[in-house]
């Protein structure tokens, strides 16, 4: 999906909920570090996360709208402009991107405001969130924040 581009069946602004599916699906969530580690050839993870990519081509791939913010922004002022060129049409070109409803975000904030840690961010409580309400077992991240969650990584 492009940045600015009309979101499914025309519509112009972002729902006000989620929708939930209790089945569970062959998806894998894509996460912020997964998407910098592609676009920054010195990350420590470059090279894994080009190789998951490469595997998952043709798979079903999901993220959300604060994974693209916080993508956006962290490429932005890290990478320059032709990182976030690149990040905006080719590689959220290959992703399903699902907007943060209202609900979804309460929660992760009630969850993050309870929580003890304040090393996992708001992004990710949501991230976690995002993934149980729609079954997604699989994340592209390299964060542990995931693993410590229950979440896999996708299987070569």
């Amino acid at each position: 999906m492009l940045l600015g581009a009309p979101l499914r069946g025309g519509q112009t602004s972002a729902p006000s909920t989620t929708v939930t599916s209790p089945r569970p699906t062959l998806a894998t969530f894509v996460d912020t570090s997964a998407l910098f580690a592609l676009l920054d050839r010195d990350d420590a993870h470059h090279q894994r996360a080009a190789r998951a990519f490469g595997e998952l081509r043709g798979s079903p791939l999901v993220t959300h709208s604060y994974v693209v913010v916080e993508s956006v922004a962290l490429t932005q002022s890290r990478l320059g402009a032709a990182a976030l060129r690149r990040l905006c049409h080719d590689l959220l070109g290959v992703i399903e991107v699902e907007w943060v409803g209202s609900d979804l975000h309460k929660a992760a904030l009630t969850v993050l405001l309870a929580s003890d840690s304040l090393s996992v961010s708001l992004v990710d409580w949501v991230s976690f969130a995002f993934m149980r309400e729609r079954g997604i077992a699989e994340a592209l991240a390299f964060d542990q924040h995931f693993a410590r969650q229950g979440f896999t990584a996708p299987r070569p």
